[in-house]
């Protein structure tokens, strides 16, 4: 990417907080904020506060200094507990806070921590709470990273068309005892499938179209690993039910037994990923597996996976993307249009341009 030109008092800053997002896949695409702050000062200090559940991804990103438990839950306002909080971080001395979440109540811990630098997007009226208060154009920022990324620079500079990509790092000498643990061979190539999307049913494509995908790839050679929460589990179950008898030997479901850590772990094991969007999808793209992503509800114009072997299977139809939790017309078109034949060509082609990158 091209060099940035960061003013030289941002250059001075040596300690941030960083006020994290709640989701997994939105606090993935925030390393590329904090890659961005390390560019701007190699020797700064991140620390971010942030829900215990992402807790483990953090720790595999190696610009963060330390995490922060957030005491309370998703939606949770809890001003007593907020200001005690940031009372309580005064001692530390930070230079500047930067809010991810758009909330009111996101920005209160940097203000009560006396940060004498608070920047943020307005979001929900945070005058004041915010001395460095950006106000969002979303046709200029369309992507949520760029969004993250601008938070690093100074006010009014135009979206970054180009930044650092999220780049998880993984401790390949835990692989032989997660694998012991969850009796997983690596006798044939690996295909991770993480079928489910925490957001909610408009973004699942179909179980039997999963299953169809893993059919195909076991008859191939292949083996599958379904990964997912344990809210995935009836999916899981689902497509892992649909194969026959002698391919289930070759399918394993994971879905909610593994930590979000030992998640991370062996997708590194992967030939290559399917995912809805999903956190799982941005984890992939960040440890750089080739990457087959389909976006129903939601649209790759937002939050794409960000890496460069990715391919992003989408069925434009006029109600798409709506956004919605569950299909406004009850109909899934743009899930249910997209093909089996349609992921399986993109996996071939993805695995076709990986062997030519390695070659």
């Amino acid at each position: 990417m091209t060099e940035i030109n960061f003013p030289a008092e941002l250059k001075k800053i040596q300690k941030i907080l960083v006020i994290g997002p709640a989701w997994i896949g939105d606090m993935m695409m925030a390393q590329t904020l904090f890659r961005l702050l390390k560019q701007r000062n190699p020797q700064v200090q991140i620390d971010v506060l942030a829900s215990n559940w992402t807790r483990q991804l953090i720790a595999r990103m190696p610009e963060v200094n330390r995490v922060i438990d957030m005491p309370l839950g998703h939606g949770v306002l809890g001003f007593a507990q907020r200001r005690a909080l940031g009372k309580s971080l005064i001692p530390e001395a930070y230079e500047q806070a930067i809010v991810l979440p758009n909330s009111f109540k996101s920005a209160l811990i940097p203000f009560f921590a006396k940060i004498p630098l608070r920047t943020g997007w307005r979001g929900e009226m945070r005058y004041g709470l915010l001395n460095d208060l950006r106000i969002l154009n979303k046709q200029q920022f369309p992507l949520m990273v760029q969004r993250y990324a601008a938070l690093a620079l100074p006010k009014g500079v135009p979206a970054l068309s180009e930044f650092p990509y999220p780049q998880l790092q993984v401790n390949v000498s835990q692989r032989p005892q997660l694998l012991t643990k969850f009796a997983l061979p690596l006798t044939r190539p690996l295909l991770i499938i993480c079928p489910g999307a925490e957001y909610g049913p408009a973004k699942r494509w179909p179980e039997h179209y999963f299953a169809e995908v893993a059919d195909k790839k076991i008859r191939a050679g292949w083996q599958v690993w379904l990964m997912g929460s344990a809210k995935d589990n009836a999916v899981t179950d689902a497509i892992r039910n649909l194969l026959l008898d002698e391919e289930r030997q070759h399918c394993y479901n994971l879905a909610g037994i593994t930590s979000l850590g030992e998640a991370i772990e062996l997708i590194a094991c992967a030939d290559a990923v399917l995912s809805n969007d999903s956190g799982l999808m941005h984890i992939a793209a960040a440890l750089q597996k080739p990457l087959a992503v389909i976006f129903g509800s939601t649209s790759p114009e937002h939050t794409p996976p960000l890496f460069e072997r990715v391919s992003i299977i989408t069925n434009k139809i006029e109600c798409s993307p709506c956004f919605e939790r569950e299909c406004p017309k009850v109909h899934h078109k743009c899930l249910r249009e997209l093909m089996p034949e349609q992921v399986l060509a993109a996996l071939d082609k993805l695995l076709g341009d990986a062997i030519n990158v390695a070659q």
